[in-house]
């Protein structure tokens, strides 16, 4: 490779990097938004269809869908929707979760998501783990009993929601590997926010009620406005950079949950949270650092058998 490939190659990173960066910023804000906006009483339902709705428009008038519709066109329209079910999931089981967690407490849980997906990918995608991914699979899991220290008094309601968040966003991360290759990007934007919108249109009416605080609000509507960007860095990023080179700076997200806990809150995680925090950042990165070098091994590699031989070790 010349040295204005590997220039670029360079430069296509930092800037992907910097893009996942911003990208953390505008997650924390997110279930910081949402945190407020639960804990004034708005009903997770609807917060989930407004930040739904929000998005679909914004998506709509970023790419300017009027101009070129095919690009929405899915190939796949049920996997697309099983794909949205599974985000939609994911995001209210969120707002159900941060009612009674720590932002903290609630991003940890959350960042398993890399353990599941390791262990998800094998019976879903055929991707299966070798022995030391396994172990750092274990390791992973560890980290969330730290994190939950389950007993009769410890787990809440709130933890299994984080749990359950954590396992509906593995299936959504599973699919959206598994489409990216034949769906568009505006297309997998777009109905990942149209299907909650739509599947929850019968039982908006029975929960909507907006907030009397203007403020509320404000916040409320923002959410979809978060979501939407925070989405759309990722794609533009994980066009610039493996995922695996970018893994490892979505961690960045927990200081900002702690930051933020700390000043809109009064929240600070106790040790427990903040060793299974570090034993869940140590998991992820290394199951991201070894597929990084699978990956790379794979290109080398003389044949399919002793490819197939490496991703055991």
């Amino acid at each position: 490779m010349n040295p204005e490939s590997n220039s670029a190659e360079a430069s296509a990173s930092l800037s992907a990097i910097g893009l996942i960066v911003i990208a953390t910023v505008i997650f924390a804000a997110f279930d910081a938004s949402a945190k407020y906006v639960a804990v004034a009483g708005v009903a997770p339902l609807f917060m989930a269809w407004v930040r739904y709705a929000v998005h679909v428009v914004a998506v709509v008038l970023f790419f300017r869908a009027w101009s070129n519709p095919a690009v929405f066109k899915p190939k796949s329209l049920f996997m697309q929707l099983v794909r949205a079910f599974c985000l939609f999931g994911a995001t209210v089981f969120t707002f159900f979760a941060v009612r009674t967690l720590q932002l903290a407490e609630m991003i940890s849980i959350f960042f398993a998501a890399p353990v599941f997906i390791t262990a998800l990918a094998g019976p879903l995608l055929g991707e299966w783990a070798g022995w030391r991914r396994w172990l750092a699979v274990a390791v992973g899991f560890a980290g969330v009993v730290i994190v939950v220290r389950p007993s009769v008094d410890s787990v809440s309601v709130g933890h299994l929601y984080a749990l359950a968040c954590t396992f509906s966003y593995s299936f959504y991360a599973i699919l959206t590997r598994r489409l990216s290759a034949s769906e568009s990007p505006q297309s997998m934007i777009f109905f990942s926010g149209l299907a909650p919108v739509v599947l929850l249109l019968p039982i908006v009416p029975y929960h909507a009620a907006l907030p009397e605080d203007p403020i509320v609000t404000t916040v409320l509507l923002m959410l979809g406005i978060f979501g939407a960007l925070g989405h759309l860095l990722l794609i533009l990023a994980n066009r610039r950079a493996q995922a695996t080179v970018l893994a490892p700076f979505s961690y960045l997200q927990m200081v900002w949950a702690i930051i933020v806990g700390w000043l809109v809150f009064a929240e600070l995680p106790d040790r427990w949270v903040v060793i299974g925090a570090a034993v869940i950042v140590a998991s992820g990165i290394y199951i991201a650092q070894r597929e990084r070098k699978l990956h790379l091994n794979a290109q080398t590699v003389p044949n399919a058998e002793d490819g197939q031989l490496a991703k055991k070790l």
